[in-house]
């Protein structure tokens, strides 16, 4: 005798027959079940996958180490291996952002000048900073010639700092105005007391300063000097 009962038939008091259905309520719910597990599992797969694309994409961004200004760098600033870390710091970024030129080693800029003012967070190349090899290379017989802020009037006012151009005028009997010497390099400049003066300090009044000079221009130089015929421009 089979005792499993699977559904029943029941005749009403209209003489219809009602039929219950469980087995396809059950097969129903398992179906709607089984639905909610396919669609879990999908999901499941679908993140798997995206998060190993994504994976996948982050591993092609290799990470690469540079310098950035750690603070401002002036024009004519000196890096040596006392001052670096006052200027530069380490940052990492992605290599597909660093420049060919991008500086990634202090060595790279040590003994090396600014070539113009250089703010904080600036990613560090190397056409920013020049050797005075390079101030003088084109010169034949490169030397340092200096003078007071007496010999010449006012001198700009005191503001010449090491790394800065100047052009040097001279002014004849007669009064004209002649250019003599254009883009003169600043070496160094120095205070009443002959301290040098850093390229930061923006107060300090330039009192001595020196200059490179062609060997066979300083006679010319410092005659016209102490005629008082030198004018000075700086060049901005």
């Amino acid at each position: 005798m089979n005792k499993r009962k699977h559904s029943a038939i029941v005749v009403n008091a209209n003489g219809g027959v009602k039929n219950e259905v469980k087995t396809e309520k059950i097969s129903a719910a398992r179906l709607w079940a089984g639905s909610i597990v396919a669609a879990l599992v999908a999901a499941v797969a679908v993140f798997a996958v995206m998060l190993q694309l994504e994976k996948n994409i982050l591993t092609q961004y290799e990470k690469g180490v540079i310098y950035v200004a750690a603070a401002e760098i002036p024009k004519g600033q000196l890096i040596t291996q006392d001052n670096w870390q006052e200027f530069l710091k380490m940052r990492e970024l992605d290599k597909g952002c660093i420049p060919q030129t991008a500086i990634i080693s202090k060595e790279q800029i040590e003994n090396m000048l600014a070539v113009y003012d250089i703010e904080a967070g600036v990613l560090l190349t190397q056409g920013m900073f020049v050797t005075e090899n390079t101030i003088t290379k084109d010169m034949k017989e490169p030397v340092i010639a200096g003078f007071k802020a007496e010999d010449i009037y006012q001198v700009v006012g005191g503001t010449l700092r090491t790394g800065d151009r100047i052009h040097i005028y001279s002014v004849n009997d007669t009064g004209d105005v002649i250019s003599v010497w254009q883009e003169v390099f600043v070496q160094q400049v120095f205070d009443s007391v002959g301290n040098a003066i850093p390229s930061g300090d923006t107060s300090t009044a330039a009192q001595r300063i020196n200059i490179y000079l062609e060997k066979n221009n300083v006679e010319e130089f410092y005659t016209q000097l102490e005629s008082g015929a030198i004018r000075v421009v700086k060049m901005w």
